[in-house]
């Protein structure tokens, strides 16, 4: 692996132009467009894909699609995974998803960061002859027995504690304790998940 692609694992600043984050992305990218072509009843094709896209993966994982990954080889999942429609994931720094988690409709994993001054992030021709500039990111954690709803969005540096639940439309901008229902933008922590929440207890 070149220094310049630890550089990004590590959120250090560094340049998406070079020939390995190149060849590592028009990859991802393709795998992603390979696997939206395919029919949800087409399993062995699929998983063939997603093997190649997304080598880390534990055991029963489904992924509804469309699907978009900037890498894929940088993110990890766990077993009894579900992603409904329209899956985001840039993994610009490592990407963690525990079991049993399940993910809703247009939900975003974001870990990619910009220079906030704008001559840092302007593109310039680089020595190849592409488009470059510096970026950094930040890893995003999401642990066991998580749920996110639809239209999620995560953003860089966020770990969400295992057991929780993020509402539907919420931008997660801060890491929250396990068990946490969360809501709004920005998302925060409303109240604890508990035993009353079990749907035995509800009147249906």
């Amino acid at each position: 692996m070149e220094a310049n692609t630890r550089q990004m694992l590590e959120g250090k600043p560094y340049t998406p132009d070079t020939e390995e984050l190149y060849r590592y992305s028009r990859e991802g990218h393709r795998l992603s467009q390979d696997y939206n072509k395919t029919y949800d009843t087409e399993t062995k094709q699929r998983q063939a894909i997603l093997d190649q896209l997304i080598p880390n993966h534990g055991k029963n994982i489904y992924l509804q699609g469309p699907i978009q990954f900037d890498y894929g080889r940088f993110t990890t999942i766990g077993d009894n995974f579900y992603a409904n429609f329209n899956f985001t994931v840039l993994d610009t720094c490592p990407v963690t998803i525990g079991n049993n988690v399940m993910i809703g409709p247009n939900v975003s994993l974001l870990t990619a960061l910009h220079p906030l001054v704008a001559e840092q992030r302007i593109l310039r021709q680089q020595p190849n002859g592409r488009l470059g500039d510096y970026e950094y990111g930040a890893a995003i954690t999401i642990g066991d027995n998580c749920w996110l709803a639809g239209n999620v969005t995560v953003l860089p540096g966020v770990t969400i504690g295992a057991g929780s639940v993020i509402g539907a439309g919420t931008i997660v901008t801060k890491s929250v304790p396990e068990n946490s229902l969360v809501v709004g933008n920005p998302g925060r922590v409303i109240r604890t998940i508990t035993e009353k929440d079990r749907l035995i207890n509800f009147p249906y």
